[in-house]
């Protein structure tokens, strides 16, 4: 098993829980998705993981990339991702780029035991409390996966341009998501016209 977690304590912890399970071992354990690419480079097939233990949202570097995860696909390497749930847009994409399954950092270590069992099994996990929060209210305006990212960042503090920065796009662009996002807002009948409101009404949706 390989585990992706910034943060060292989590990670510490999330070493000592599997190695203490019968059949299990860590064999990588580091602070980024592209350093376990790194590593992977120059590890042979047969000592590959047979899964990663993945935080998508990192401090002090950029989020997983979907396509990072598709890769690890293309290896043969399943992806249990553990999450905050920071950000459900990128939970999203991550699900449609073939992960194995989510598990919250709220859910107990037993749930993330069996969480890591499912998976290793071939089956899917999403704990009732993830999928809750990845689906959001009924009466919640349909995004794109896009103009939601748009949305968290904003909502959270960020200035337009940092916004576009995350995104990867021009100023311009990510201005006509948040545009897009105050229409179809409005059109639900819950207006957004300030960046406060549009917190406020982030926070209702569960996505901050």
């Amino acid at each position: 098993m390989a585990i992706v977690e910034d943060h060292l304590l989590q990670r510490r912890r999330t070493e000592e829980l599997l190695a203490a399970q019968v059949g299990l071992s860590v064999v990588f354990s580091g602070e980024t998705l592209p350093g376990l690419l790194t590593w992977l480079e120059d590890v042979p097939a047969s000592r590959r993981p047979q899964l990663v233990v993945l935080d998508l949202l990192v401090e002090r570097g950029p989020a997983v990339e979907p396509a990072q995860v598709r890769r690890l696909g293309e290896l043969g390497i399943r992806v249990l991702v553990l999450s905050a749930m920071a950000s459900p847009p990128l939970v999203r994409a991550v699900l449609r780029a073939g992960i194995a399954g989510i598990v919250g950092k709220r859910d107990s270590e037993k749930d993330v035991v069996a969480a890591v069992w499912a998976a290793l099994g071939g089956r899917r996990w999403i704990s009732p409390e993830v999928a809750a929060v990845i689906a959001g209210d009924a009466d919640r305006p349909a995004l794109s996966d896009q103009e939601e990212r748009a949305l968290v960042l904003y909502a959270s503090g960020l200035t337009l341009d940092a916004v576009a920065a995350e995104l990867g796009v021009q100023p311009g662009t990510a201005k006509k998501y948040l545009t897009r996002v105050r229409r179809k807002y409005e059109a639900a009948g819950r207006p957004v016209r300030t960046k406060v409101a549009m917190s406020r009404e982030a926070a209702r949706d569960g996505l901050i």
